[in-house]
């Protein structure tokens, strides 16, 4: 049976439940249950903080988890990103007052606060930064003017917060993180039954990202169409009652939908409708 890890609270943990539901998996309707085994799937679902997740992973006590790129790379642990799952998108930057710090030389004998010491440690050894990273959870922003730090490096979304405590954004980013499914190291034999999950959530993104499109068309119009919609491999083009028309089906990009029906009809298609896909396999 396999093992998954998923977050049991925080910005994770709805996503990542929802994504599990989406892909055919059983999921917990009491926030306080903390195992939830899926017989008919084979596998058994540990809800754990998103933070300790990695560490689960990495020590082997279970087979895969969903947890945050950040946690991962923050943890240190012996475990790999298999595959990222695009949700829960962030940025992590380095900010400071204005008039002390421009540029990551002058990070350098100062103190980096942050909530990831390990990752934003590594970051710095990495680019020969000597710097004194101070490790505090949450509201780093105000360690600066409480004389805790210099700098700091944190999440970086709309950066109003940072802009509210005088501090600015410096720098290319630290990091670009989102929800990753990971797995112990590459160089373990991925537990059996991994597979049928990571098919599984890739034909969920794969769901989510592409809808079906279905137009009638000209003969002559067929061809040029076919090249706005092309699909992922090949569309399908079908006869009509009148000769005169085709039917194309296509998998196309959701975000391109209206886009993609404007040039359709200006091609001369007819009758386009669009569906959702609920689940997919490729």
């Amino acid at each position: 049976m396999l093992r998954i890890a998923v977050p049991n609270k925080g910005s994770l943990s709805e996503p990542a439940s929802q994504m599990l539901r989406e892909a055919g998996y059983r999921q917990r309707r009491d926030g306080r249950e903390l195992v939830l085994p899926d017989t008919e799937n084979d596998v058994e679902f540990f809800f754990l903080r998103p933070r300790d997740i990695a560490v689960y992973v990495g020590e082997g006590v279970v087979d895969a988890g969903i947890t945050g790129r950040d946690l991962l790379l923050d943890s240190g642990v012996d475990a790999i990103e298999h595959r990222a799952l695009g949700f829960a998108g962030s940025t992590f930057h380095f900010a400071g007052p204005p008039d002390h710090v421009t540029s990551l030389a002058d990070i350098h004998g100062k103190r980096v606060a942050t909530s990831y010491a390990h990752l934003v440690g590594t970051y710095l050894a990495e680019r020969d930064i000597d710097a004194h990273v101070v490790r505090l959870d949450g509201a780093i922003e105000s360690t600066i003017r409480l004389g805790v730090a210099d700098v700091v490096a944190d999440v970086v979304e709309t950066g109003g917060t940072l802009r509210a405590a005088g501090l600015h954004v410096f720098g290319e980013p630290i990091l670009r993180s989102e929800a990753v499914l990971i797995r112990p190291n590459a160089g373990e034999e991925p537990k059996a039954g991994l597979a049928t999950l990571d098919r599984r959530l890739h034909g969920v993104l794969v769901a989510r990202q592409y809808v079906l499109m279905d137009y009638d068309c000209p003969v002559d119009r067929v061809e040029a169409c076919v090249a706005v919609t092309p699909g992922l491999e090949s569309p399908t083009v079908s006869p009509l009652h009148d000769d005169r028309w085709k039917a194309v089906r296509a998998m196309v990009p959701r975000k391109q939908t209206n886009r993609i029906m404007d040039e359709l009809y200006e091609l001369g298609a007819r009758a386009i409708i669009v569906t959702g896909i609920h689940a997919s396999r490729l």
